[in-house]
C-alpha cells in the first residue's frame, strides 16, 4: 500500500505508539507531520525518518491546534494520539486530575478533530486513538475511562455527519500498550502497593486472554488499514486492539 501524495498530522507524534505511526506512515509514503508539547521527543523522530515536520503545539488549547493546523497546511489524514493516564481511587480524586484526564483525553480529540476536519481538502481520514477504557470500566481509572468513553461518542457521532463526503471517522481502542506511558502506570503501581515489576506487568496483562501488552506497530497497523483502498465502509466504528479483552 501507497500513501504517496497524502498528508498525515499525529498528535502526541514524539514518543509511544505516536512515534510508532510515524514510522509506519512514513515508510508507506505519506507526508509526515507530527506534533506535541515537548520539542525534543519530536525532533529526535524527525531527525531519524527524513521529511517528517515536527511541530510543538499543546492539544488542550485552541488557539494551539487553530496554529498547529496553519503552520502544517492541509491534511488528508488526522490522528488525534495525544493523551495521558491517572490512576487511584475516585474518592481521593482532585478536580485538578479530573479536569486533566479530560483536558488531554477529550478536549484534546475534540479539537484536534474538528479543525482537522475543518481544514481537510476533500477525501479524508479521522483516527482517535481511544483505548479499551473507552469501551469498558477499569478501576481506579474512572477519569480516564470517562474521557476515553467520551472519544467514542464523539467518534461515532461525528462519524455520522461526514457519512455522505469521502471521509470517515473511526478509534482505534487498544488495550495496554508496550510504551513509556505503560511503563509509568507500572511504576506507579509498584509506588503505591509495593507489588514488584513482575506483579505489576502481570496486573495489566491479565485482562488480555493473550496475556501480554499490545505493540504500537499493531495500533499503526490498523491506522494503516483505515487510510486504505477498501475501508471506505469502515465508519464510526471502535476497534478494540486487545487480543479478545473486549
Amino acid at each position: 500500500m501507497t500513501l504517496a501524495g497524502k498528508r498525515v498530522l499525529i498528535t502526541g507524534g514524539g514518543t509511544g505508539t505516536g512515534a510508532d505511526l510515524a514510522r509506519g506512515f512514513h515508510a508507506a509514503g505519506a507526508v509526515v507531520v507530527i506534533t506535541g508539547r515537548r520539542a525534543e521527543p519530536l525532533q529526535a523522530v524527525a531527525a531519524a525518518l527524513p521529511g517528517v515536520q515536527p511541530i510543538a503545539a499543546d492539544v488542550t488549547d485552541e488557539a494551539s491546534v487553530s496554529a498547529m493546523f496553519a503552520t502544517a497546511g492541509p491534511c488528508d489524514i488526522v490522528i488525534a494520539n495525544a493523551g495521558a493516564a491517572d490512576s487511584g481511587p475516585l474518592m481521593k480524586t482532585s478536580l485538578d486530575q479530573w479536569n486533566a484526564m479530560v483536558a488531554v483525553n477529550l478536549t484534546g480529540v475534540f479539537l484536534t478533530l474538528r479543525d482537522g476536519l475543518r481544514q481537510m481538502p476533500g477525501w479524508g481520514r479521522l483516527i482517535s486513538i481511544a483505548s479499551t477504557a473507552g469501551l469498558k470500566g477499569y478501576a481506579y481509572a474512572a477519569p480516564y475511562a470517562a474521557a476515553k468513553h467520551g472519544v467514542v461518542g464523539l467518534t461515532r457521532s461525528l462519524a455520522l455527519e461526514v457519512a455522505r463526503k469521502p471521509v470517515t471517522v473511526n478509534a482505534l481502542c487498544p488495550g495496554f500498550l508496550d510504551t513509556e506511558m505503560t511503563e509509568r502506570s507500572i511504576a506507579n503501581i509498584i509506588a503505591k502497593t509495593g507489588k514488584s515489576p513482575a506483579e505489576a506487568l502481570a496486573a495489566l496483562t491479565a485482562p488480555n486472554p493473550q496475556n501480554r501488552l499490545i505493540r504500537p506497530a499493531e495500533v499503526t497497523a490498523a491506522a494503516l488499514w483505515l487510510c486504505g483502498p477498501g475501508s471506505e465502509g469502515i465508519n464510526g466504528q471502535t476497534i478494540a486492539i486487545a487480543g479478545g479483552e473486549v
